[in-house]
């Protein structure tokens, strides 16, 4: 199999414990692109949430961002693809989100939007469940985020429903799932993300591939979690890293070392680098 195009999740994937992409899947990554490779991330990260480490690789021109709902050129600056959350999808997700507790973002235009109560709160005590300066770096702060939820509908890229307490999550996992025109996914441990009826990173790069002229079967995707199942059930080489969930790993045809052990790395070199050299 030859492989055209690498698709990469970031978090638990191609950065490391350390939060940066090392040195050695830098030049794997590097290598590839200098044998015409294409090398595209795929986060569920929104764009402003992008670590510095992506603008530095130059091997990457193409970021699939908030699962696949927008898709960005870094080199033109430009985003090209979207495919956002129904305006009536929308509405039926924030009456649902309204009668419960959690802590919800969304992203519009690659920003990322929280409650602003819950930003002053992290502000103010510097605690949050999850890591609270990536919060304060990331999040932009509004006073009513459903209200700002409705002002946006049909723009929004994704909605992020985050748990203090992750023995909720599975009710509301199968409330969410009855929510019209929408798909359900998870990123971490502590969330569910909701987003357009066709919204997944296997779509967005089944977009990408039409754009470059790259058939699935030429792709090969890594992952670790939920939200990266899609996408490496579409492409030709599904890899997860050793540190993925179980469910990851039953879909995928290698496991690589973990993140943290250079996993991204791993792959590239046996199944890009080694057969052209």
């Amino acid at each position: 199999m030859s492989i055209k195009l690498i698709a990469l999740d970031l978090d638990g994937t191609t950065i490391n414990n350390d939060r940066v992409i090392s040195e050695r899947n830098r030049h794997a990554l590097q290598k590839a692109a200098d044998r015409g490779v294409n090398i595209v991330i795929a986060t569920g990260r929104p764009y402003c949430a992008l670590p510095k480490d992506v603008f530095e690789l130059d091997a990457v021109r193409y970021v699939l961002t908030s699962n696949g709902a927008s898709i960005t050129d870094l080199r033109e600056k430009k985003t090209f693809y979207e495919n956002c959350i129904s305006a009536y999808a929308t509405e039926k997700a924030v009456e649902l989100l309204r009668q419960h507790p959690y802590v919800c973002e969304c992203i519009v235009g690659g920003i990322a939007y929280i409650d602003g109560d819950y930003f002053r709160e992290v502000e103010r005590t510097g605690y949050s469940s999850r890591d609270a300066g990536y919060i304060l770096g990331t999040r932009k702060p509004v006073d009513d985020i459903y209200g700002f939820m409705l002002e946006h509908k049909g723009h929004i890229e994704n909605i992020n429903v985050n748990f203090e307490d992750i023995s909720e999550k599975p009710a509301m996992r199968e409330k969410m799932l009855k929510l019209p025109e929408t798909t359900v996914t998870s990123s971490f441990l502590h969330n569910l993300e909701i987003g357009g009826a066709t919204t997944s990173k296997a779509e967005a790069l089944i977009q990408m591939g039409r754009l470059l002229g790259v058939d699935p079967e030429e792709m090969m995707a890594v992952g670790d979690s939920p939200n990266d199942m899609a996408m490496l059930s579409v492409c030709g080489l599904p890899v997860a890293v050793g540190n993925a969930l179980d469910e990851v790993k039953a879909i995928a045809r290698y496991i690589a070392p973990t993140n943290h052990e250079d996993g991204v790395a791993d792959a590239v070199e046996k199944f890009v680098l080694a057969e052209t050299e």
